[in-house]
């Protein structure tokens, strides 16, 4: 029962934060800046993703996948990515999660071990949540459409897919919400 304890309490804090996400959205076209005037939600997404990446580290034996992820580069420069347009910013990070969602389904395919397998599933629904999410948002350049190609690495070690996405929401997002919030908020 005290391993349920944990799970149960990530479960509530993902049904109080989707109920956050809704309590934001007004009827008609979402809006971003609408999921991103309250900075609390994406520290409760980093503090997530760190609980995550903490987890998985606690998995015993886990092994290196066989067929590499290809993960995306999340480095990038403060100062240059201020400069740059809302619009481009989505586009990035879109590329960013695509790219690794379909990293994490990949290792999931390939992984046999449950406390793994267990994490990555909850990094894949996260990271296509934020996917589906900025989808959606209405923009004047258009909906997104897939066809990007982001820089990439590959790595086989399952704990780097958890540090590049911890890294994706601790940076580029986090920044790309702050932005938001400056300019709607």
């Amino acid at each position: 029962m005290q391993d349920r304890s944990p799970q149960l309490s990530m479960e509530l804090n993902r049904l109080l934060l989707l109920m956050s996400f809704l309590l934001h959205l007004e009827e008609g076209p979402a809006s971003p800046a609408r999921l991103v005037c309250d900075s609390r939600l994406i520290n409760k997404y980093i503090e997530d993703a760190k609980e995550m990446e903490k987890r998985v580290g606690q998995c015993q034996a886990l092994p290196t996948l066989g067929c590499p992820a290809v993960l995306p580069s999340v480095d990038f420069n403060a100062q240059q990515w201020r400069s740059r347009s809302n619009e481009s910013k989505r586009r990035e990070i879109l590329c960013d999660l695509a790219l690794l969602v379909g990293a994490a389904a990949g290792a999931r395919g390939q992984l046999r071990q449950e406390c793994g397998a267990t994490q990555l599933g909850q990094l894949y629904r996260q990271a296509n949540a934020f996917l589906l999410l900025l989808q959606t948002f209405e923009w004047e350049a258009g909906p997104w459409e897939p066809g990007c190609h982001p820089r990439s690495v590959e790595q086989t070690d399952i704990t780097s897919i958890f540090f590049v996405y911890r890294r994706l929401v601790q940076g580029k997002l986090r920044f790309f919400f702050h932005s938001l919030t400056k300019d709607s908020c």
